[in-house]
């Protein structure tokens, strides 16, 4: 198996995203591979007899690496690797690189990958405008693509595509866990610290919804830009709106540097509660659980929830020394469900893959009974979680108490409400 690493690349947009090429600052890219493939291949005889690679486009570097980047790569290897690293008589061969949280590079590399390396499949995609970017190149050249990593609904709403899965979790189904539940709980008033993208902006727009429609009230919000150091303005806003809730509309490093700084002003020591409404493993275990006991929060997979999730678990912890998050765990049931489709198909073509991958229940060690509706939302049960006491631990990386399960059903947008323009399509078809 092939796996190729790209930290600095070519920054472009192309047609209907803009492509300027020019070059960045950065090292050169990088490679390590196993398998070689001709350098001089051409694409066309390698789209016939070569390998079929995967990308894996994810955060390597930045503030969203914890959470996907290498263990994402490492968990797609798994896939592949369980699989037999072969299909339809062909090789198949993992590609990573770093968007760097630019959606002009993830656009650069992923149409590199498409033109150029024969990659049938992009996954991961940490960063919600990287993400919808990589949509609209991969609709346009009859690729699929795996939104593993990335939150925003419109994913699967308005900037919906037929060559677009959302695998793991949404904003809207992060709202129907963490935010419905604090409002159940009394908190009526909320207070938004939103990064100021359009994750952020998902994630407070879908939470708010079921606020306001629970009877609540949003009193203000404070938007910050990626990688930000200093939330104490932020923090402060916050506390003297008097809400009962601050919702934490970030992730990763950002929204570690919110906790650590709530925690030094003591917010939830003067009554105010902390809603992390994106909230990750490895975020629980960078805060530690002094800082991070008591939040409630929302994820599609937990390491100790039962036999299965424990075995692949250890298997992950054993080549990477960390426990999967919910996004790791993620990409390698997605790249499975991709490569026995491919198999069952008898083909990459892009349509009969996708058609296949929604012809078939998914039922893995993180997923059972889930299905991909036809905005490309993976229909899946999400799980509430509070985090431990150090005294409640029993050790490393025993993080969660499980509280609750939300429902398939309940934590999927309504297609009854969706923007995107195929469901109106498939409504619109059937009632003629």
């Amino acid at each position: 198996m092939k796996t190729l690493v790209s930290r600095g690349f070519l920054a472009a947009t192309a047609a209907g995203i803009a492509l300027t090429f020019g070059t960045l600052s950065g090292s050169a890219t990088a490679q390590t591979s196993t398998t070689q493939t001709p350098a001089a291949q051409a694409p066309a005889a390698a789209a016939a007899t070569g390998p079929i690679r995967i990308g894996v486009l994810t955060d390597l570097s930045g503030s969203l690496a914890d959470l996907s980047g290498k263990g994402s790569v490492e968990a797609v290897k798994m896939a592949v690797e369980d699989f037999g690293a072969s299909v339809l008589g062909r090789p198949v061969e993992v590609l990573a690189a770093d968007h760097q949280n630019k959606a002009d590079i993830g656009v650069q590399i992923a149409a590199d990958w498409y033109d150029n390396r024969n990659v049938e499949v992009v996954i991961d995609l940490p960063n919600s405008a990287v993400m919808l970017a990589i949509q609209e190149l991969t609709r346009r050249k009859n690729k699929i693509v795996f939104g593993t990593a990335g939150g925003s609904s419109d994913f699967t709403g308005k900037a919906c595509s037929p060559n677009g899965i959302h695998w793991v979790y949404d904003t809207y189904a992060l709202a129907a866990g963490t935010g419905r539940t604090m409002v159940k709980q009394g908190g009526d008033s909320w207070y938004f610290i939103t990064l100021d993208y359009s994750f952020g902006l998902s994630l407070e727009r879908d939470t708010a919804a079921f606020v306001t429609g629970a009877g609540g009230k949003v009193l203000g919000s404070a938007r910050h830009p990626l990688n930000s150091a200093d939330f104490s303005s932020y923090l402060l806003q916050a506390q003297a709106s008097g809400a009962k809730v601050i919702g934490l509309a970030n992730a990763g490093g950002d929204l570690i540097n919110t906790v650590k700084q709530a925690a030094e002003f003591g917010i939830t020591k003067q009554g105010q509660k902390l809603a992390g409404l994106l909230m990750f493993l490895s975020d629980i275990h960078a805060l530690g659980l002094e800082t991070a006991q008591g939040l409630v929060l929302t994820e599609a997979f937990y390491w100790d929830q039962n036999e299965e999730t424990r075995a692949f678990s250890k298997r992950f912890f054993d080549r990477t020394g960390r426990m999967p998050t919910m996004v790791q765990a993620g990409d390698y049931g997605a790249i499975t469900h991709y490569l026995n489709a491919v198999k069952a198909a008898g083909t990459t073509d892009a349509p009969t893959v996708m058609k296949t991958m929604r012809d078939t229940p998914i039922n893995d060690f993180m997923t059972k009974n889930g299905r991909i509706r036809e905005d490309g939302r993976v229909i899946r049960d999400m799980y509430l979680f509070e985090v431990k006491s150090p005294a409640d631990s029993k050790g490393k990386w025993d993080y969660y108490k499980q509280l609750g399960v939300i429902a398939a059903a309940d934590a999927a947008r309504p297609l009854a409400e969706s923007e995107c323009p195929l469901v109106r399509k498939s409504a619109d078809a059937g009632k003629q």
